[in-house]
């Protein structure tokens, strides 16, 4: 008792030390417009505008290009030299869910049991997270915060949402709900344990399409009272294809029987991890399947594949002409990775503009938000990340991250320990 006294002590008082440590202040709203003149503005929507301006107002674009009429009351930002582009897009993240993965109670990642469609992950979001500030810095504006992954995730765990990484509270944070149904797809090393867990995930489909059917019937009057169950409730909308189920599946046979599975339901379907994914890549092309590639700077898992397995994956499905986009590993702490991941494929052959839409165009497409961001266009909101260069090569520093038009505060927890040491170093150098 005493042991665990001492901990939960140590805990709060670390805790509390980095609130104060790495605290960062959420940038106010827009108040004024602003534009930003003399960049390269990438919009990723086909233009590439030279010494352009992008104007924005209220958090969204109203105009970009380079004879952009600024109204009255604007405040200008020369960033001549700079480059501009679309924020990019986490597709596939625990930011908000996980802290320290020591600590269990920093931990939010599953509910108990294996069918949880009901999960809204955006309710357990951390606005405070230290993961937010480094994956700011390295470009990322939105992540998909995702339940149900590691030790203990169900069949069903629950649904994703996309987080905008600048704001004070979830709800302020949310730019979309209910991107997508997670689920996590069955080994099928194990044929019985496979059978099993199937005819679970196929009695749950089961089950929430008879209580659509119900339920559209009492509200029409043809039949009596059914229960609200917010279990299958939150099922409806994967029925009616308004979202998609992200199927997390690695193996051959999981994707193929994944995607079976969904048109079997005649539901949408975007396959998450997506490993042998080339091997089927005619297959999830002409059932017009996504994939989000879980990893691209990963060594090979099985003994026959070359060391350059993942590197080369997005390349080749981009050659088969598969859907597809870069989400990364789902690590909050390795987040600001995400830009590297899309090098790495470039390096091994995805020409470079489609690495850095695999980062934007492609995963906003693929998840429902291309009507808000992953392009610069205007209408769209103003999420976008200043740079000296192509911000998928390590050597491209990100100097500003604007998000729905909030400037937001670039000194993060990795750049604050820097200053510390580095300031330690000039100390001892002096003495």
């Amino acid at each position: 008792m005493k042991n665990l006294s001492l901990f939960i002590l140590t805990v709060l008082i670390f805790t509390c030390f980095s609130a104060q440590a790495f605290s960062q202040i959420p940038a106010p709203k827009q108040s004024t417009p602003i534009a930003l003149t003399g960049a390269t503005i990438h919009t990723m929507a086909g233009a590439t505008h030279y010494n352009g301006t992008i104007l924005f107002e209220d958090g969204i674009i109203t105009a970009i290009g380079t004879d952009v009429t600024l109204p009255d009351g604007t405040e200008i930002k020369d960033v001549s030299g700079k480059y501009i582009y679309p924020g990019f897009i986490d597709a596939w993240s625990q930011i908000g869910i996980f802290e320290i993965s020591a600590v269990n109670m920093t931990l939010d990642l599953n509910e108990t049991g294996p069918i949880n469609p009901n999960v809204m992950v955006e309710r357990a979001f951390n606005p405070g997270s230290r993961h937010i500030g480094v994956a700011r810095s390295a470009g990322i504006t939105t992540v998909v915060t995702t339940p149900g992954s590691g030790f203990g995730a169900g069949l069903i765990p629950g649904q994703s949402a996309a987080m905008m990484l600048e704001g004070w509270a979830w709800d302020e944070m949310t730019l979309k709900s209910g991107v997508g149904l997670m689920v996590n797809w069955p080994n099928p090393g194990n044929q019985r344990n496979y059978n099993n867990q199937l005819e679970q995930l196929r009695q749950a489909f089961d089950d929430a399409r008879a209580y659509k059917r119900a339920r559209t019937a009492m509200e029409e009057g043809n039949a009596p009272h059914h229960d609200f169950d917010s279990r299958w409730n939150a099922m409806i909308p994967v029925f009616e294809k308004e979202m998609p189920i992200v199927v997390s599946a690695n193996d051959v046979r999981q994707i193929q029987d994944a995607v079976t599975f969904a048109q079997e339901q005649d539901v949408r379907v975007i396959i998450l991890g997506g490993r042998d994914a080339h091997l089927v890549a005619d297959f999830l092309r002409d059932e017009n399947v996504p994939v989000l590639i879980s990893t691209v700077q990963s060594s090979p898992g099985r003994w026959w594949e070359p060391y350059n397995a993942w590197y080369e994956l997005p390349a080749k499905l981009h050659e088969a002409g598969v859907r597809f986009a870069i989400a990364g590993s789902s690590s909050a702490a390795n987040a600001n990775r995400l830009p590297f991941e899309a090098g790495t494929a470039a390096a091994f052959g995805l020409p470079v503009d489609v690495a850095v839409k695999s980062l934007t165009v492609y995963p906003a497409q693929i998840l429902g938000l291309d009507d808000r961001i992953g392009t610069l266009e205007a209408g769209k909101d103003a999420s976008f990340l200043i740079t000296d260069g192509n911000p998928i090569e390590y050597k491209t520093r990100v100097e500003q991250v604007y998000i729905q038009g909030r400037k937001s505060d670039m000194n993060d927890m990795h750049r604050q320990f820097y200053n510390m040491y580095y300031e330690k170093v000039q100390q001892r150098r002096a003495e």
